[in-house]
């Protein structure tokens, strides 16, 4: 492959240009250090030598992001790629379908940057305590619903105000979730926040980053304080595999359409189950599970899965 054909500006409006159709597969390497001409043709070579018969590759973005096609052996070309370039995330998929009209995404850890409960038990002076179960709780040791009544119960008195104040004190929007969400619905897609966590950070995040709707476990709080007790039924893994297959009915369109994110246990149904489920800086046995693994870049690596280079993107 030579580096000649770089130049080319790869995304849905190229399809015909490259060549696109079923039966082809795309490898988009993503560098959050920088990408060069030498490193695609590198990754062609490589893909060469896997038996892949790579063809036509691209820029969506030059120096950033870079689409290689191929025809034949994806499982070969994934394992001939991930690794071998520093600081690249790596996503092999079918061309012709490339494009998701869905995005089904977590919440804690994945369009923020924190785990809520933890920051709550803070206030309580207990995170050390939470976060170690929380923790075990995504790596998938312990019953995700059980883990939870375990937390909130600790929470039990905690003045309801603390909310408020950790939302505004802790809860940092994660780098790229806007562009992503935005430039998915300004293209016609529709996208649901879906979380283990609770309504009441859910929903203002939701709104934030401009999310069409938000799912979330609803904390009981009387005169003021936190029971201790989460509303039922609990969203969890059953919760957020039935958001997706509903809203994929909903909308009416083929399970490929859609895409999953997340990072610990209770989104791998989801994540399995979706067009392109994506497992982000995640736990290991979500990264293992997994179709694709984003470890180097922020979400908006997530458009350029889909081809969508940075001058399509919506920031505000």
């Amino acid at each position: 492959m030579a580096s000649a054909d770089l130049p080319l500006a790869v995304g849905p409006a190229m399809s015909a240009t490259l060549g696109l159709e079923d039966g082809m597969f795309t490898a988009t390497l993503i560098a959050a250090q920088g990408l060069g001409a030498g490193d695609i043709s590198s990754a062609c070579d490589r893909l060469r030598d896997a038996g892949c018969a790579p063809g036509a590759s691209g820029w969506i973005d030059t120096g950033v992001a870079a689409d290689i096609l191929f025809g034949m052996a994806p499982d070969a070309a994934r394992a001939a790629l991930e690794g071998a370039f520093p600081a690249t995330d790596i996503v092999v998929q079918s061309s012709a379908a490339r494009t998701r009209t869905l995005l089904v995404a977590d919440m804690d850890s994945t369009m923020i940057t924190v785990e809520c409960i933890d920051e709550l038990a803070d206030y309580a002076g207990i995170k050390a305590e939470v976060a170690a179960v929380t923790e075990a709780a995504m790596r998938g040791e312990l019953d995700f619903g059980a883990a939870l009544d375990a937390r909130v119960a600790l929470l039990k008195g905690l003045d309801e105000g603390v909310i408020a104040r950790c939302l505004a004190e802790r809860v940092t929007i994660m780098p790229g979730a806007k562009p992503l969400v935005r430039t998915m619905r300004a293209r016609g897609g529709h996208a649901v926040l879906v979380s283990g966590g609770f309504t009441r950070f859910a929903e203002p995040v939701a709104a934030e980053i401009g999310f069409d709707r938000a799912v979330a476990n609803r904390l009981e709080i009387i005169d003021g304080k936190l029971t201790g007790t989460v509303a039922r039924p609990i969203v969890g893994s059953d919760t957020k595999v039935e958001t997706l297959l509903a809203t994929i009915a909903q909308l009416g369109i083929d399970d490929s359409a859609s895409l999953a994110v997340g990072d610990g246990a209770n989104d791998l149904a989801m994540i399995r189950r979706a067009g392109l489920g994506v497992a982000y800086r995640a736990k290991p046995i979500v990264a293992e599970a997994a179709g694709v693994r984003i470890d180097h870049n922020d979400l908006t690596a997530l458009l350029y899965v889909q081809g969508i280079a940075r001058s399509q993107w919506v920031d505000a």
